[in-house]
């Protein structure tokens, strides 16, 4: 499968008719760069839908998630957030990602 060493999540609201050119230049337009193995994480105002924009060293992959119901836990303010893979496993499950560290553990109530 994919190698991604890094999950970084964009926290202002993106069209979600942007494809992978539009997406990729708000990666470079927010992160910077768009580095190998990094995938970016970017949602909707209504936090619904979210897209997944991957660089796996050769080429760009692009997926999207949309809930039926509710929405997805995304911060309010800020511009970037770096996400642990638990985070990013329970955020793309509607869950409350930000009270989860590595491994799982608790830290904020």
């Amino acid at each position: 499968m994919i190698r991604i060493d890094a999950l970084w999540l964009a926290a202002t609201p993106t069209d979600m008719r942007a494809g992978i050119d539009r997406l990729l230049a708000q990666v470079i337009l927010i992160f910077g760069t768009a580095q190998p193995h990094t995938a970016y994480l970017f949602a909707n105002a209504r936090a619904s839908r979210i897209k997944l924009l991957v660089h796996d060293g050769f080429g760009i992959w692009l997926a999207t998630r949309r809930l039926n119901q509710g929405q997805f836990i995304w911060p309010k303010g800020g511009n970037t957030v770096s996400l642990t893979r638990t985070q990013f496993d329970a955020l793309i499950l509607g869950l409350p990602w930000e009270r989860l560290s590595e491994g799982g553990i608790i830290r904020i109530l």
